[in-house]
This record gives C-alpha cells, sequence and structure tokens, in this order.
C-alpha cells in the first residue's frame, strides 16, 4: 500500500524478480490480482490489489486477508496525501505492518526526512527509538529486497499463525473480472483448507461448482493450498471484492502429497484470546464516536483536532475534498464523516448513498463542535435527547393467537400507540420497541393514562418479564437538546 507513484508494483517486480523459484509459484499478471514467492524454505503470498480502497472493502465486509502490510514511501518524496490515507486503513484494521523506504538509490532521496514525517504521522521506527519496523530499498537495483522478504516472514512468524489444509474451507474473494469467451472469473486467497476442482462452495447466496482453476501463470491445477493465490472458473455472477467463501466438504478427492499451510491463521488458543479482547474493544467503542474528519488546510484540522473530547475516536483524517477513500473507511470502522469548508466529490456522494454512510459538511466551527458535543452527551446518557411520555409496569403477562402480550398498570402520564419505547429492568434498558397495539379488555384504544390497566403488543416481540417497566418516550429536537 502506499501513494501513487512510489513504486509499489515496481517492488513488487523486484521481488519476483530477484526470487528464482517464482516460476514455479507464479508471478504478477494482470488479472489474478495476487502472487507467490518462496524464500527461504516459506511461501509468501503478495497481493496486488488497487489500493486501500479494495483493503477498506474487505475490511468493510469483515475479511481479514492480510497478514502484514507493506507500507511504501518513497524517499525522494515522502509522506503524502494516499500515505495518510493508507495508514488510517491499517490502523482500522489492526493488520501489523511495516514501511519499505523505496527509491533509495536517487540522488535526491532523503531518507531521514522521510522517518521525521513519519513521526508527525506517529509513525516512529525502531532506528528513531520506535516499533515500527523499516527496510530501506530499491525496487530499481534490488537493494535490500531480500532483507524485506526477512522482515517480511520475521513479522508472520512472531504473529504464531497457523492453518489447517483438511480443515474446512475459508477463503476470500480479491478480485473479479469478466471475460468475454469464459465468463465470470474470481480470484482469491484461500486461507483455510484446501479447494479443489470439482467443489461445490457458496458465497453470497450463490452456490458454485468450480469448473477450473488457474495458478497466477495462467496454468491449470487441481487443488489449491492454504495462502495460495488462484483463478476460479465456475461463478453466475461477480461477487463483491471482500466476500467469504466457506464451502462444503470437498467432494473432488484432494492430492496425495503433503499439504503444507502457507498463509496462516491463529491457533484456537489466540483465537479465543482474540475473541474475548474483540468482546472487550466492542464494549469500549460503545463509547465512542467514530469519526472520518476533512477539512480545508492543515491548521484548522488540527484546531478541531486539538479540541474533541476524548469520547472521539478520529479514526481517519486529512486535507481536502471528501473522497471514495474516505466513505470506505468510514464503512470499514463504523464511523461517519465530517467535513469542515471542504467539498465532497460527486462519487463519494453515491458511494455514501449507497452504503449509508453518514456525511455532516459545516462551514461553521461551533455548529460541528456543537453536534460532536451533542453526539457526546447521547453517549454519557443515552435518554438525554428523549422526553418521558409515561411509564407502565408489568403485571401479567398472555398469548393470545401467537401474540406476547404485556399486561401493565400505568404508573406516571400515559402509554401512547405508536411510540417508541424502552423496557428497564431496574435501571437499565434491556430493550427497545414500539407500541404496536394498546388493548383495554378486547377494546382497542390510541392511549392509556396513569393508574389504568392496559395491554400492550410490541414490535418487534421483546423477551420482557413480569416486574419489568415500559416507559413510553419522545424524541426532544436536536436544537432543543443542545441548548439544555
Amino acid at each position: 500500500m502506499g501513494h501513487v507513484d512510489h513504486g509499489k508494483t515496481t517492488l513488487l517486480d523486484a521481488i519476483r524478480k530477484s526470487n528464482l523459484t517464482t516460476k514455479e509459484h507464479g508471478g504478477i499478471t494482470q488479472h489474478i490480482g495476487a502472487y507467490q514467492v518462496e524464500y527461504q524454505g516459506k511461501q509468501v503470498t503478495f497481493i496486488d490489489t488497487p489500493g486501500h480502497a479494495a483493503f477498506a472493502r474487505m475490511r468493510a465486509r469483515g475479511a481479514q486477508v492480510t497478514d502484514v502490510v507493506v507500507l511504501v514511501v518513497a524517499a525522494n518524496d515522502g509522506v503524502k496525501p494516499q500515505t495518510s490515507e493508507a495508514l488510517s486503513h491499517i490502523r482500522a484494521s489492526k493488520v501489523p505492518f511495516l514501511i519499505a523506504i523505496n527509491k533509495i538509490d536517487l540522488p535526491e532521496a532523503n531518507i531521514d526526512r522521510v522517518k521525521g514525517q513519519l513521526a508527525e504521522e506517529k509513525v516512529v521506527v525502531e532506528s528513531y527509538g520506535g516499533d515500527v519496523t523499516s527496510v530501506e530499498v530499491s525496487a530499481k537495483t534490488g537493494k535490500n529486497i531480500n532483507e524485506l522478504l526477512e522482515m517480511i516472514i520475521l513479522i508472520a512468524e512472531m504473529q504464531d499463525l497457523s492453518a489447517d489444509p483438511k480443515g474446512k474451507l475459508e477463503a476470500v474473494v480479491i478480485e473479479t473480472r469478466s471475460d468475454k469467451s469464459r465468463g465470470p472469473l474470481v480470484s482469491l486467497i484461500v486461507k483455510n483448507g484446501t479447494l479443489t476442482k470439482g467443489a461445490e462452495i457458496e458465497v453470497d447466496g450463490q452456490k458454485v461448482k468450480v469448473k477450473a482453476l488457474t495458478d497466477a501463470n495462467g496454468s491449470p491445477i487441481e487443488a489449491v493450498k492454504p495462502g495460495m493465490p488462484v483463478e476460479v472458473l465456475g461463478f453466475k455472477q461477480l461477487p463483491p471484492v471482500g466476500s467469504v467463501i466457506g464451502g462444503e466438504q470437498n467432494k473432488a478427492p484432494l492430492p496425495q502429497e503433503e499439504v503444507r499451510p502457507a498463509k496462516l491463521q491463529l491457533t484456537k488458543k489466540e483465537a479465543a484470546e482474540e475473541e474475548t479482547q474483540a468482546v472487550t474493544e466492542e464494549e469500549e467503542e460503545k463509547q465512542t464516536i467514530k469519526i472520518v474528519l476533512k477539512a480545508d488546510v492543515s491548521g484548522t484540522l488540527e484546531a478541531i483536532t486539538s479540541n474533541l473530547s476524548e469520547e472521539v475516536e478520529i479514526v481517519g483524517s486529512g486535507i481536502g475534498e471528501v473522497n471514495e477513500s474516505d466513505i470506505l473507511l468510514a464503512l470499514a470502522t463504523g464511523a461517519m464523516v465530517y467535513a469542515f469548508n471542504t467539498e465532497i466529490s460527486n462519487s463519494a456522494k453515491k458511494l455514501a448513498e449507497l452504503e449509508n454512510i453518514q456525511i455532516k459538511a459545516y462551514n461553521i466551527i461551533y455548529k460541528l463542535f456543537e453536534d460532536l458535543e451533542k453526539r457526546v452527551l447521547k453517549i454519557l446518557e443515552p435518554t438525554i435527547d428523549e422526553e418521558v411520555v409515561g411509564s407502565a409496569q408489568i403485571i401479567a403477562e398472555f398469548t393470545i393467537q401467537g401474540k406476547r402480550i404485556a399486561g401493565c398498570q400505568v404508573k406516571t402520564g400515559e402509554i401512547q400507540k405508536s411510540l417508541p419505547v424502552h423496557i428497564k429492568r431496574g435501571e437499565e434498558i434491556v430493550a427497545d420497541a414500539v407500541v404496536k397495539s394498546l388493548k383495554r379488555g378486547k377494546e382497542d384504544i390510541t392511549s392509556a393514562k396513569a393508574k389504568s390497566e392496559c395491554g400492550i403488543v410490541l414490535k418487534p416481540d421483546r423477551d420482557f418479564k413480569i416486574g419489568d417497566t415500559i416507559v413510553s418516550y419522545k424524541k426532544i429536537q436536536e436544537e432543543e437538546m443542545v441548548s439544555k
């Protein structure tokens, strides 16, 4: 990943050429989007996608296909906007990464300047006392290419990854294309299990029988081992990039030779630890507001950033117009996009509408802060933008024609049909719903006032208990809430 013209493709080509066994495992091609090399007896698969946009799409669909990211920065050009964007996507994905400082052969190369600029992006390399690995390379001369491969393998080994070639099939779509003669062609990487010709797989509800498998050289193969990139023939429709494929147990027989894992996964113990950590992180995420922030100039961006409360988490920021990459980052991280005094590209607007990503645009700075303050207050006190209309205690439960009815005694105010409600158990809100219908005996009513009894049908059906309290409320207008 990295800025345009910083030598990503040239570096990939240099890695291929420096590896004598590459031809046996595949090389860079125009279509497959990935290739594999062998170094020090280990297989390394490189994904040559269109960049962080595709990376974000994979992340947004829940596909964690990469184990390590190589961020390429040109020694003569330094950190550029797409470098910063790539860093935002890397951080959001929580994937280990290292820096490849490329083009060190050029007379205008300034490695120290690059490391200093990276430090400004909060990426401190090891030679500057940090913990981020950097390798100074020249894709043109081939200098330090082997050192780069060694560091990639080292970082991968530190993750203690593993895969089971005989286990359940899991693969990720990394590229798709339509061929005039052969139809839909899908490039993917197998993460676990083994994909064989003739196997039946399923992705996004589409059932596919694998008609043919082709490696990166265009040669037909019978089976695909973990970590190996392959192009699959047999799809009727092209699945989205990042789709995860889970197949039935392969019906075609597996090859008799030993299948060695290459692209690896977490051990069961680490997977359990990661799941526990994910739950903890999810709980923490409920207490933060994630935003992608774009501004017209760096001074304004800095002013906004430095005045945000700790409940606001900036997952990405930059100068200039809001683009598709910003929308994809917001999609991948569950964030909103905030734009101050800057344009929003038409393609970004269309993508945001398609992916249901909210863009908030401002040209008065205190309006931006007011909006964020309102959202922070909503996190700290979830009911702050609500006005209680009435409350009722559940004293009985009935089921009529398959519908659960809460028999209630109205305690305060009134319960109104069609209004939203919280179901509270003690002081804790355990569920939210809407009053679908109200009944007094067999009679349908629109409201029930204090000291009266009624039957309440909720939509959707909720697991309430006798003793719970139903709180009916209305939303307060945004302007009124901010003034409070």
